[in-house]
Formats: structure tokens, sequence, C-alpha cells
């Protein structure tokens, strides 16, 4: 059986971990991140606080002892000390150490809830900012190039995976996670999101069509029990995984000639919100339901690419240069 994160931890960073995906429902990629993320930071501390002897490399140092007296023994210093580290020795992005600062102020203030700290020093850690870009997507030519070039022995499959990637919106572990059992006799799909939450989205006569030709070469005989309702299979016969469907999706990329461009398979769900927005006049907090986004504000990104869109088009207009001085320049 594999060792969740939760079981390698130290008591008080398990039960935080186990309080999380139990009561919160945080997802497991979200709990595997928290300990990561916690485990980075203890070592930190116990290096900071030369607890650990010079030779011991930072990826050796274990946080198995770590317990109240040493938490209860960090400042705010200690956690903008740390930032800083992510930052210059570990190279960390803006928004990796924003999910750090988030990770470390949840932790925090969980212990302050059931009141093992009298002092939240997290409370005064400011999030680092993120910079605003506007998602990267294919244009509706691309989207039919890319399905267009589904091939070879697996092509209903594919083929499926790609049309409900780029007309629904899922996320690539939604997709992985698919069942049999989650396709409704009204043409609709249950969709399990982040934390547990379940949504449901309508099929268009292109996810119909494609789910329709692929089950007929699906494998039946063969399939573990625990894999038998699941809706795709690899190869071998398992639930595909999502390093399979990230390698599918680069593979047909590289086909159309659309590789060293940026595209992944989180970037075909950035594809099917920014055309629903665009050709399909989909009123945006209709949009953020389809996508399963908590916040209207994450939605809404896609708003901006349409503003950049217009902008685009009218500066590409010919007269966009002509100054009024410009009449007299023709004139002379």
């Amino acid at each position: 059986m594999k060792i969740t994160p939760a079981q390698k931890a130290p008591p008080i960073i398990r039960d935080f971990l186990l309080y999380n995906e139990t009561v919160k429902g945080k997802s497991r990629t979200t709990i595997d991140e928290y300990f990561l993320d916690l485990q980075t930071f203890f070592r930190y501390i116990k290096m900071s606080k030369n607890l650990v002897t010079d030779s011991c490399e930072f990826e050796d140092i274990s946080i198995s002892d770590i317990d109240m007296d040493l938490i209860k023994s960090i400042t705010v210093t200690d956690l903008y000390s740390f930032m800083v580290f992510c930052k210059n020795e570990r190279s960390n992005s803006t928004t990796t150490r924003a999910r750090k600062t988030s990770t470390i102020r949840s932790f925090f203030k969980y212990l302050k809830r059931i009141n093992l700290i009298d002092v939240n020093p997290a409370e005064q850690l400011e999030t680092p900012k993120i910079g605003k870009t506007l998602p990267k997507y294919l244009t509706l030519e691309q989207s039919v190039k890319l399905l267009h070039s589904v091939d070879g022995p697996f092509k209903e499959r594919d083929y499926c995976i790609l049309t409900l990637f780029l007309n629904c919106g899922l996320r690539l572990s939604e997709l992985c996670n698919l069942n049999l059992s989650d396709i409704r006799s009204d043409n609709s799909l249950r969709i399990k999101g982040k934390g547990n939450k379940e949504r449901i989205v309508y099929l268009n006569d292109a996810c119909i069509k494609a789910i329709k030709a692929y089950l007929p070469h699906r494998p039946v005989e063969g399939v573990k029990a625990s894999d038998k309702d699941a809706l795709f299979l690899s190869k071998f016969r398992k639930r595909i995984s999502t390093k399979t469907v990230q390698h599918i999706v680069y593979s047909y990329l590289k086909k159309a000639g659309l590789d060293g461009s940026g595209f992944s398979a989180h970037k075909l769900r950035h594809t099917a919100a920014t055309l629903m927005y665009q050709h399909g006049n989909v009123d945006i907090r209709i949009l953020k339901e389809i996508l399963g986004h908590e916040n209207l504000g994450t939605t809404q990104i896609y708003t901006h690419v349409s503003n950049e869109q217009t902008k685009a088009a009218i500066s590409s207009n010919p007269l966009a240069k002509l100054a009024s001085n410009d009449k007299e320049k023709t004139e002379g």
C-alpha cells in the first residue's frame, strides 16, 4: 500500500493534513502540496536555527521531530526569511511562493483555531503579488486541426479525450477520473472537481458522438475490478493516468504542427472556455459553473482575452497610425 504524506508527517502536521482532507474536502493533490510545502518550510526552520549539522544536505533534513516548542518559537521574521530563501536559493517563482505562503497561513490558522498557539505569526505574512497573465489557448482553426490529426490504434479514445477537453473545459484530473456511471441518461456529465465538488455539464452533439464512437472500442475483458467503471482506459487496461493523457495531447499537438507553442492539456481547458465566451456569447456566470470555478474573478480572465483581441483588431486598422499632421505632409 502506498504511504501517503499524512502518514509520513510528524503528528501535528499529520493532524493538519487529515483535517484538510476529511473535513475541508481538499483533493489528494492539494494535500500532497501542503505536505511538501511544510516539509520545505520546517527543513529551512531547522537549518536557520542551527538544529542540523552543516554537513547535512537540505533534502536530507528530517522533520519527524517537529514539535510545538519549535513551532511556537517561529516569528513573522522567520516566515519572510523563508520566502527570501525560496526566491534566492530555490529559485521559486512568484506563483510557487504564493502557494507556499497560502499553505503556511493555513497551517498556523489551524493551530490557532484548535488553541495550540496564542499568537499567529502568519497573520502578518503577505502574499507575493502575482502579475496577471492572459491564458494561452488554441484558435478555432487550430482546434479543428488538432482534432483532425487524431489517428492510430486508439483513435476513438484519443479523439473522445480531445473532444471533451475542447468542448467541456475539463481539468486534466477531472477527465482521468471520469466514470461510465458519470454519463447520465439526459446526455449530461457528472464531474468531480477540486475538493470533491461535483458539477453537471451538458454534452453537446460532438461530445455525444465521440463517446458513442469510443465505447464499442473500450476494453471490457481483462480490466481490474477497481477500474471497471473508468471511462478512459490505457493500453494496459487500467484507468488512464494524467501522465498518459498529457503524452497523448503532446503527441497530437506535435502531429498537428502545434508543438513548441506552449500548448498543453490544461491549455485545452483554456481553449474551451475562450471559444465558448467568444463564439457562444456565454454569460460569464454560466461559464463559471461549467468550469467549476469557486470565484467569478477566476473566470473573468476570459473577458480580458476578448478585450485584448478587440484592442488588437482596432490597432490593426491601416489608418491606426495616421496622425492629423500627416495630412499636411501628404498635401505638401
